[in-house]
């Protein structure tokens, strides 16, 4: 009998081995959650629970691996819509108030249906590499802030707003460092969830991971989130885990610090947000400045002077009709969280339209966040919204939360 050739056997058996570790491999990198660590950069902290002056100094290390997180590619139903939406009379960002809907509680009416609509997969809105930035292309000045605004501790702001014991209604929570009403609105073809937020410490707006771990692979439903965390209100978040690109700064913590030419919007300590092309963010400068949250989603929906954006340099889809999650900022201490439903009863919005809402609410800045399917507001452990697709979860949330016992 012939014996085989001693070539021909060493191949074969390399082959398989080789085979092998390329299944352990991928069974390992795109099958199971991949914990990932932060970056050992500073980690802001606010200096006390009365004060957004950050006094922390840490040695800033530089180097960090690059993760390699899976890229989830997903198609929205979309639909291009006549502009129908007509969002409020702008109001000052010293009102701090808006008449739309507002009274108008969070209801449960038995007419706004399940919203499912016509939602595909499940159905978020993509990877968040959608190129360009129209700030880029605004030409305008920064809105100024004026110094009445900028050096008043958020502390000592907005004293009306707050009550020295917990007071809360169906659509409205207060206490000694936190105020949230919730409306829900109906402006013909199209429902939102309004949160109007005003906070004393700034360590009360929070963001939470699945599993709270950071990393790709982790999801958890917003409400999940929420209860985790004890939070009053929660809305979904970049969906992070969906890319590698952009920054990650949760509660003070850089987690990622990677190139990216989408817009990016960070929250600082000193209750200010700022929102800039991912060519303009530094991580050092965040960390000198005491970044406290930071997301890569975008785009921005309003220009560098607080005026109405009509052109996005996003793919149509993205722009056209669509569930949307979006946070916007008045001054420091104030902000508003924005939920639009769509796919169902409720048709959604386009870019331009969000831009407009925001506006109309007298925002001096505001950040579109991931949308369609992930789309949820949560309020009073419940979640309030017709989620598109029945919703999904995600990767993280923003979160407003007590951070001291007011019993």
């Amino acid at each position: 009998m012939k014996k085989k050739h001693p070539v021909l056997r060493n191949l074969l058996l390399d082959a398989a081995a080789a085979g092998l570790a390329l299944t352990v491999f991928a069974l390992f990198h795109h099958v199971l959650p991949n914990r990932q660590q932060s970056l050992n950069l500073q980690t802001v902290r606010p200096a006390t629970a009365q004060t957004a002056a950050m006094q922390e100094t840490e040695t800033v290390q530089e180097t960090a691996a690059e993760q390699k997180a899976d890229t989830i590619q997903e198609a929205a139903a979309t639909q291009d819509t006549e502009e129908t939406f007509r969002p409020e009379v702008r109001m000052t960002a010293s009102a701090g108030t808006s008449d739309t809907g507002r009274g108008s509680p969070p209801g449960r009416s038995s007419g706004r249906g399940s919203g499912k609509g016509s939602g595909k997969g499940s159905g978020g809105m993509g990877g968040n590499s959608k190129g360009g930035s129209a700030l880029e292309e605004s030409g305008e000045t920064p809105a100024a802030e004026t110094a009445e605004t900028v050096n008043i501790p958020i502390a000592e702001k907005f004293a009306d707003k707050y009550t020295d014991e917990v007071i809360e209604t169906e659509n409205s929570y207060s206490s000694p460092d936190l105020s949230i009403t919730v409306s829900e609105v109906n402006d013909g073809n199209v429902t939102y969830y309004l949160a109007d937020i005003y906070v004393r410490d700034i360590m009360c707006f929070q963001t939470a991971l699945a599993s709270d771990t950071y990393g790709s692979g982790f999801r958890d439903s917003i409400a999940g989130m929420a209860a985790l965390k004890g939070a009053l209100l929660a809305v979904n978040g970049d969906y992070y885990g969906n890319t590698s690109e952009g920054v990650v700064i949760r509660n003070g913590t850089i987690y990622r610090a990677n190139a990216t030419d989408c817009d990016v919007c960070v929250l600082y300590c000193d209750g200010t947000m700022k929102v800039m092309p991912g060519s303009s963010f530094s991580v050092e400068e965040a960390v000198a400045d005491g970044a406290w949250q930071a997301w890569t989603f975008g785009p921005a929906l309003l220009g560098s002077g607080g005026e109405i954006l009509t052109n996005f340099s996003s793919p149509n889809r993205i722009i056209s009709a669509n569930p949307r999650t979006a946070i916007g900022y008045y001054e420091p201490g104030h902000y508003c969280l924005v939920v639009v439903d769509g796919r169902g009863e409720s048709a959604g919005i386009t870019l331009p339209q969000l831009s407009k809402l925001f506006y109309g609410l007298g925002c001096s800045a505001a950040y579109n966040l991931d949308g369609g399917n992930s789309s949820i507001m949560v309020w009073g452990n419940e979640v309030i919204n017709n989620p598109s697709g029945g919703g999904r979860e995600s990767s993280d949330a923003l979160l407003i939360a007590e951070v001291r016992s007011n019993e």
